[in-house]
């Protein structure tokens, strides 16, 4: 069903620099002044394309790039093994592993990508802009599937390293022919996904077909999913049903862990009280917890500064949650329905700026 192949990537050559001075999180998680610090690290990093001053300018520098071997092409197509380094909000220790390839944007009615949050127009509206102006996709997107992995890390050091990431080029035989009977789930980049099928919609090349795409096995012991807890800057006006009242938030939440998966529940937190607010079974939690809307509405993934928020008179409510279960969010997908913003948290972001695919 997915079709997945090698193929010939752009990156970074030797005149543009560093890699620790090129890379940098996705756009999307980038604040106006992280994107600044980061631009200022070289004249090349990939912020400059991904947030550009505007659609035109990320054009021409990636052109001018590309002609004085800034950006250089691979001369034969690969697929490449991931593997990424990281310490979850946790505070423990992971290593994720996946396959960078590209993959055939086939429209959500065809069941092979399968989506499971909701998009915004304003956001794809500027994408598509930029997608047009530079004719490359920028960023990885982020997919996962069910089974094992085709492929494994080699024994070798790798061909890019960079801030615990590590990328392999491995050759493709068996990769295309194990995802053909696979459907895939956007973790991340849904937005960047629906852009890709409008793009290929009016450019109708073979090459506008395609993203670049990591692919990471629900198997991989590495892959997890943090919560996103919710902060409200006023009172919601239609509370949640609490069932038991705790002396402080982090009892709260021992009591919300243990709590059966059956049932949806969360954490709601005012200024020195804690309750247990819990539905009726079949419910996730984060349907539950949209019902209080998103007026006023910010996330972080540490509930400690959640609570903090609200203690220090800066935010009315605190919803803290636990982390949606993998498995409930391909059975949502699967069903042909989406969840509600926010609703997953993968970490960490996959780095941009490493490999480009041209389209």
């Amino acid at each position: 069903m997915a079709d997945v192949k090698p193929f010939r990537a752009v990156r970074y050559g030797e005149r543009a620099g560093p890699l620790e001075a090129l890379v940098a999180p996705p756009y999307d998680v980038i604040l106006p002044h992280e994107r600044e610090r980061l631009a200022a690290r070289s004249p090349y990093n990939v912020v400059h394309l991904t947030l550009p001053v505007d659609e035109a300018e990320a054009g021409r520098l990636w052109s001018e790039w590309r002609a004085e071997s800034a950006l250089a092409d691979d001369e034969e197509p690969a697929c490449w093994w991931l593997s990424q380094d990281y310490v979850g909000p946790d505070g423990v220790e992971r290593t994720r592993e996946g396959l960078v390839a590209t993959l055939r944007a086939e429209p959500y009615e065809n069941r092979v990508v399968l989506p499971h949050e909701r998009t915004h127009r304003g956001p794809k509206e500027g994408r598509l802009r930029l997608l047009w102006a530079v004719r490359a996709q920028l960023e990885p997107l982020f997919f996962l599937y069910e089974g094992p992995p085709p492929a494994q890390r080699p024994e070798r050091e790798p061909d890019l390293q960079v801030d615990g990431v590590r990328l392999w080029k491995i050759p493709s035989t068996g990769i295309p022919e194990a995802f053909a009977d696979r459907q895939l789930l956007i973790a991340d980049g849904h937005h960047r996904y629906e852009t890709a099928l409008a793009y290929h919609e009016e450019a109708g090349t073979p090459e506008s077909a395609y993203v670049l795409a990591a692919l990471v096995s629900l198997d991989d012991p590495g892959l997890m999913i943090f919560p996103t807890h919710r902060v409200f800057a006023d009172e919601p006006p239609d509370p949640l049903p609490a069932e038991e009242r705790l002396p402080d938030a982090e009892r709260a939440l021992a009591a919300l862990d243990e709590f059966p998966r059956n049932r949806a529940a969360a954490v709601v937190y005012h200024r020195g009280r804690a309750e247990l607010a819990v539905d009726g079974e079949g419910e996730l939690d984060v349907r539950l917890v949209d019902r209080l809307g998103h007026q006023g509405i910010s996330y972080t993934p540490d509930w400690r500064e959640a609570v903090s928020a609200v203690d220090a008179g800066n935010a009315a409510v605190a919803v803290l949650m636990r982390p949606t279960r993998i498995e409930d969010v391909f059975a949502v997908a699967q069903r042909g329905e989406t969840m509600p913003q926010k609703s997953t948290y993968f970490y960490p972001k996959l780095v941009s700026g490493l490999l480009f695919l041209p389209v």
